[in-house]
């Protein structure tokens, strides 16, 4: 197998990750959508949505929950979604320990 070959592969596919890991929306709700939360691919905060209903000034930890549920099911969606590029990404590769 061609060594010049395989790093050019590595490096389409390490451009393509990083490409991935910017484009990558991934949003995550929580008490009934009143907070939305959305992460890139690299889990980053691009947006933060709150509903005036999950706001009350007698219950702060209530919004703090909220905002962290929110957070964790966009950062599960995430993982999701950059699973599935990483797969496509090493079709048809069989590198031992890439799990491609």
């Amino acid at each position: 197998m061609d060594m010049r070959f395989l790093m050019k592969q590595a490096q389409q596919m390490q451009t393509k990750m990083q490409e991935a890991q910017k484009t990558l929306r991934a949003e995550g709700t929580a008490g009934g959508a009143m907070v939305k939360v959305t992460l890139n691919g690299s889990k980053e905060l691009m947006a933060i949505s709150v509903a005036k209903e999950a706001m009350d000034p007698e219950d702060p930890s209530m919004l703090e929950d909220l905002i962290m549920a929110a957070f964790k099911d966009a950062g599960a969606k995430a993982d999701e979604g950059m699973a599935k590029v990483t797969g496509s990404l090493g079709g048809g590769l069989n590198i031992p320990g890439m799990g491609f």
